[in-house]
């Protein structure tokens, strides 16, 4: 191997452990310096490829004296030479180094085919690469009848159909195949473990003969017309010793990549555990998790998991009060909390909203954990001016005036207003259902069920759908607090429990309404508010950090591939 192609492979190595794609590109890189003949030096004493497929002619007319003529397959043009190769090596054809057989399907409605003691391998099972058994048998008699035949120990198989198309499997033990499947039958001047990795090179070629149709697929014809390069015997042997060596390298540092993520991931969950639990004890590192975390938060939040996991504890953290310190001098929750009955019993008296059945008494097992002294456990109700279904309308892209939030409208907490479409709805029911600033809207049935939406910045006018549920908080309190809860363990541990045993996930109005959280004094709210701002904006700089560094990994990783 030439020094300089030998400094960029171990250059690879040492960039793969650090990207998430690395050990995987290395690997095709080992494969494609291989079959280029430049993962091992030539020995001028090798026997040149042009007298081995001399051999390998006289074994194949030695062979059609026996029976049936084969085709002759035309040379390799020029054009069809993507590189140049070794002066020991030559081009040829896949066709040209072994018998190529592909197999059927025995009738499954004949019962006497199948269940013998001949293994038959289907398509899919090709891909595990070494095929020492199988799922399905066939008898002797499907053998005679069904046009099948045996592939011998070391045959090569490749898949031509469907999603397995251009996996590449070898047999260690006797089998016939399916139609779906291509088996080759190694001339004895060829080493099958050689042309084993060579044809995993050529996945992406044989996907690009099968694009276009319905069902991908490729035939025997277009793989034994498949130019390939061929190395002497000595160095095909070479090659195979050298890849299983590297491939072994790669093994062990996947593993070790495995290991790193995987202590990274533990222990980043340690101290978050800690940090919402600190009566559990457990954490291994001496020093306390904040700490901890603030010591070693460059290399803990270096993987997206980890940062998805950050977002999740500071909101955990919030609505236990544990994310800013309390002021003494904020009025305590229990003021603010009969600051909202009292507006309650207004609004009630001046006949804007319906007065409520009384909640139950929050039971001190519903309570998780404790929280702050100045802080209350309250219900959705207790904090809501009023909690109430949506609007049952027919959606019509062609109306304007009157939008139709439905829940499909929502993605990632946003709205383009611009997509909502319209409905007919009648002038008596807009304005029950008109939506207003701070509104919150939280899907009720679904995969998206609990999913919520804070309506800000609004300029429709437009009602929600029926799938919908609206929660209208009183405007006494910071209602980003209450959005925030509704992303939090608290409130999604909860929604789950009243999802739990129906078929169709969904939650009513009154079990929305009956979920505790946590009331902090109104002052703190903001405080609490701010500083949860002020921590994702950091975990969205962290989410934008890893991509750019997998990307400017991914770069260096072509520039080695492109050196090649």
């Amino acid at each position: 191997m030439k020094q300089h192609t030998a400094a960029l492979l171990e250059q690879h190595f040492d960039t793969a452990f650090a990207s998430l794609e690395g050990v995987a590109r290395l690997r095709e890189l080992i494969l494609t310096l291989a079959m280029q003949g430049k993962l091992v030096e030539q020995d001028p004493k090798d026997q040149p490829a042009r007298e081995l497929l001399e051999e390998i002619k006289r074994t194949r007319r030695h062979e059609g004296t026996k029976g049936r003529k084969r085709k002759e397959l035309p040379p390799v043009s020029a054009e069809e030479m993507p590189y140049e190769l070794p002066e020991s090596w030559e081009w040829t054809r896949l066709g040209e180094i072994g018998n190529w057989r592909s197999g059927s399907t025995p009738s499954r409605s004949n019962s006497s085919f199948y269940g013998g003691g001949i293994p038959w391998v289907k398509s899919g099972e090709v891909k595990q690469g070494r095929i020492a058994s199988t799922e399905e048998s066939i008898t002797s008699k499907a053998l005679e009848q069904c046009s099948l035949h045996i592939n011998s120990i070391g045959s090569i198989l490749v898949a031509m159909y469907g999603a397995n198309i251009g996996e590449v499997g070898v047999l260690e033990i006797e089998a016939a195949t399916n139609q779906a499947v291509c088996a080759c039958q190694t001339y004895t001047q060829l080493n099958e473990l050689f042309l084993l990795n060579l044809i995993q090179t050529l996945k992406p070629y044989f996907l690009s003969l099968g694009a276009g149709a319905a069902q991908p697929n490729i035939s025997r014809q277009k793989i034994i017309g498949t130019p390939i390069p061929l190395p002497p015997l000595a160095e095909q042997q070479r090659i195979v010793a050298k890849i299983d060596e590297l491939m072994a390298r790669c093994d062990a540092l996947e593993a070790l990549h495995q290991q790193h993520e995987e202590k990274r991931l533990h222990v980043h969950t340690a101290a978050i555990h800690q940090l919402l639990e600190p009566n559990l004890g457990g954490f291994v590192p001496s020093c306390e998790p904040f700490d901890f975390l603030a010591k070693h938060f460059s290399e803990l939040y270096s993987v997206p998991e980890n940062v998805t996991e950050l977002r999740k504890a500071i909101l955990q953290l919030a609505v236990m009060g544990r994310l800013v310190p309390q002021n003494p001098d904020d009025p305590p929750a229990s003021q603010l909390l009969e600051e909202i009955r009292t507006e309650k019993k207004r609004l009630i008296a001046e006949g804007k909203i319906k007065k409520q059945k009384p909640l139950p008494a929050i039971k001190p097992e519903e309570i998780p954990y404790e929280i702050p002294e100045d802080w209350e456990w309250v219900r959705l109700e207790d904090v809501s001016r009023k909690i109430h279904y949506g609007y049952t309308a027919s959606a019509d892209h062609n109306i304007q005036n009157i939008r139709l939030l439905r829940i499909t409208d929502i993605q990632e907490n946003k709205v383009d207003w611009g997509t909502v479409p319209g409905c007919n709805a009648r002038k008596e029911d807009v304005a029950q259902y008109l939506l207003a600033e701070n509104d919150i809207l939280i899907a009720r049935t679904g995969g998206t069920v609990g999913k919520s939406y804070l309506v800000q910045g609004i300029n429709v006018d437009a009602v929600f759908a029926s799938y919908l549920i609206r929660v209208v908080p009183s405007n006494r309190i910071n209602v980003r607090f209450i959005k925030y809860f509704a992303e939090s363990h608290l409130y999604w541990a909860q929604l789950y429990a009243a999802c739990s045993g129906t078929g169709q996930p969904n939650v009513n109005g009154t079990s929305l309404s009956q979920l505790i959280l946590t009331l902090p004094p109104l002052p703190e709210q903001h405080h609490i508010v701010a500083k949860i701002d002020q921590l994702m904006s950091l975990c969205d700089q962290l989410d934008e950090q890893i991509i750019a560094r997998n990307e400017k990994q991914t770069e260096l990783l072509n520039a080695v591939m492109g050196q090649v």
